[in-house]
C-alpha cells in the first residue's frame, strides 16, 4: 500500500512538471467523459419529462385515430396526407375535397379513407365494457381569435362535454359547455389560462362576446392553468363543442381522434381488442380486411418513448467516447515521450535496484492518474454543461452515480490499457545503456 501511495505521489509531481501538456494530454479524457456524462444525464431527464407527460394523461388511456389514407388513380396510389388527410382547417379541407373530386371524375379510381365519426364514438359508449369516458377531439392550428380591438391566433380543441374529466383539467370560473351545448352546436367557448390573460387581462371575460374565424361565440369558463405537455401548452387553446367545430367553422362530419380511459390497467390489452372490434363491425369491415383506423394506449407510447431515448443516448453516447479513444491515444503518446525523456532516471533507479516490475507499475500509476484527473474535471464540465441547460429550459438532467461511476471505470480502464506499452517499454531498457543516454 506504502509503494503504491508512493507511486502515486511519484505520478503527480511528475504531472506537474508540465502542466500545460499534460492538461492537453488530458483535454481528449476530459471532453470524452464530459460529453458522455452529459449525454447519459440529458437522456435520462428527457425520458423522466416524456414519462412524466404521457402519464399525466393516464396510463390507462387509448387513443383511436384514422388509418392512412390512399387515393388510388388507374393504379396509381397518392398519400392522401399530401391533400391535408390528418389536419384540419377551412381551407385545407376545401383542398382536400377538390383533390378527391377531380380523381372521382374517372370511373376506374377508388378512394380508401379511414376517417372517424361521432357514430364511432356512439358505438364504442353503447357496446364497449371496458371503457369509459370516451371523447372525440378535433383539433385546429392557427384559428383566428378576436376580442374588440385585439386578433390573434389560436388553438382550437373541439370536443364533448366529457373531456375536462377525461383530461383532468379543472376550471378557474364559470362552466365548461353542457350536453345540450354539444347536441345544438351551441356557439359557446371555453378559453385556456394564458388565452384570458393575453386577451383579457385582469378583466372577467365571462358572458363576454368573442369571434373565432369570424363567428361570434359566449365565453362560459375558464380553465385553471395546466403547464406543457410534450412541449405543447393548453393554456393557449379554446375549447367548444365538436358539433360546432364541425357544422361551423369547418363543414366536416369527421373527428381527428377517438380518446377513452380503460376501467383498469390490468385489461388495457383486452379493451384495445374489444375496441377494435367494435370499430371494425361500426366500419364494415370483413374478417381478414385491413383495418382504417389504429389504436395506441399510453402504455405503448410510454414504451417506444423509452426505445427512442435509449437508443438516442446509446448513439449520442458512442461518437461521445471517440473523444475517449482519442484521449487514450493522447495519452500512449505523451508517456512514450515521457519513457524517452525519462531514460537516465530509469537507468539510475535500476542501477540501485529498481526491478523492471517497479518501473513498469510507476509509469503504468502515471498514466491512470493523468486519465483518471481528466475523468475528474470532465465530470465537472458535465455538471456545467446540464446546469446551463437546466438554467435556459425545462429540460430537467441530473447527474445520477451511475454515468459517474461509468466514466471514471472507463477513465481507468483507459489510462491502464494506453499505459501498458509505454510501461513495458520504460522496464525492457537496458540500464548501462540508459545511463549513457543523454
Amino acid at each position: 500500500m506504502r509503494r503504491i501511495l508512493e507511486n502515486i505521489k511519484i505520478a503527480f509531481k511528475s504531472l506537474a512538471l508540465n502542466k500545460l501538456r499534460s492538461f492537453l494530454t488530458m483535454l481528449g479524457i476530459i471532453i470524452g467523459v464530459g460529453s458522455v456524462v452529459a449525454v447519459m444525464s440529458i437522456g435520462a431527464g428527457a425520458e423522466a419529462s416524456i414519462t412524466e407527460n404521457i402519464q399525466s394523461m393516464g396510463t390507462n388511456t387509448i387513443t383511436i385515430t384514422p388509418g392512412r389514407e390512399q387515393v388510388s388513380m388507374g393504379g396509381r396510389e397518392v398519400s392522401a396526407e399530401s391533400i391535408g388527410g390528418a389536419q384540419t382547417g377551412t381551407d385545407l379541407m376545401e383542398q382536400r375535397r377538390n383533390f378527391i373530386n377531380g380523381f372521382t371524375e374517372n370511373e376506374d379510381e377508388e378512394i380508401s379513407a379511414g376517417e372517424l365519426h361521432l357514430e364511432d364514438v356512439e358505438a364504442l359508449k353503447e357496446e364497449a365494457s371496458l371503457l369509459e369516458e370516451i371523447v372525440p377531439v378535433l383539433t385546429g392550428g392557427g384559428s383566428t381569435f378576436s376580442y374588440m380591438n385585439w386578433t390573434g391566433s389560436v388553438n382550437i380543441t373541439a370536443t364533448s362535454e366529457d373531456y375536462l374529466n377525461f383530461a383532468g383539467y379543472e376550471l378557474e370560473k364559470g362552466n365548461f359547455f353542457t350536453a345540450d351545448d354539444v347536441s345544438n352546436s351551441s356557439n359557446t367557448v371555453v378559453l385556456g389560462y394564458n388565452v384570458v390573460t393575453d386577451y383579457f387581462g385582469k378583466a372577467n371575460p365571462i358572458g363576454e362576446n368573442v369571434k373565432i374565424n369570424g363567428k361570434k361565440f359566449t365565453v362560459t369558463g375558464i380553465l385553471k392553468s395546466v403547464g406543457y405537455t410534450f412541449g405543447m401548452s393548453a393554456d393557449n387553446s379554446i375549447y367548444i363543442p365538436i358539433t360546432t367545430a364541425q357544422n361551423k367553422l369547418y363543414g366536416i362530419d369527421t373527428v381527428n381522434q377517438i380518446t377513452a380511459k380503460v376501467t383498469s390497467e390490468e385489461v388495457i390489452d383486452e379493451a384495445i381488442a374489444e375496441a377494435k372490434t367494435i370499430m371494425r363491425i361500426q366500419h364494415h369491415i370483413l374478417p381478414g380486411g385491413n383495418s382504417d383506423f389504429e389504436i395506441s394506449s399510453s402504455a405503448q407510447l410510454l414504451e417506444m418513448a423509452s426505445s427512442v431515448t435509449d437508443i438516442m443516448v446509446i448513439l449520442l453516447s458512442s461518437i461521445a467516447a471517440i473523444s475517449l479513444l482519442v484521449g487514450g491515444i493522447g495519452i500512449m503518446n505523451i508517456m512514450f515521450v515521457s519513457v524517452t525523456e525519462r531514460t537516465r532516471e530509469i537507468g539510475i533507479r535500476k542501477a540501485i535496484g529498481a526491478k523492471n516490475r517497479d518501473i513498469m507499475i510507476q509509469f503504468i500509476t502515471e498514466s491512470i492518474v493523468l486519465s483518471l484527473s481528466g475523468g475528474i474535471i470532465g465530470i465537472g464540465f458535465a455538471v456545467l454543461i446540464t446546469g446551463v441547460l437546466g438554467a435556459f429550459t425545462t429540460l430537467s438532467s441530473p447527474i445520477t452515480a451511475s454515468p459517474v461511476i461509468m466514466a471514471l471505470s472507463f477513465s481507468t480502464a483507459i489510462g491502464l490499457i494506453f499505459g501498458i506499452f509505454p510501461a513495458m517499454r520504460a522496464a525492457r531498457l537496458n540500464p548501462i545503456e540508459s545511463l549513457r543516454h543523454e
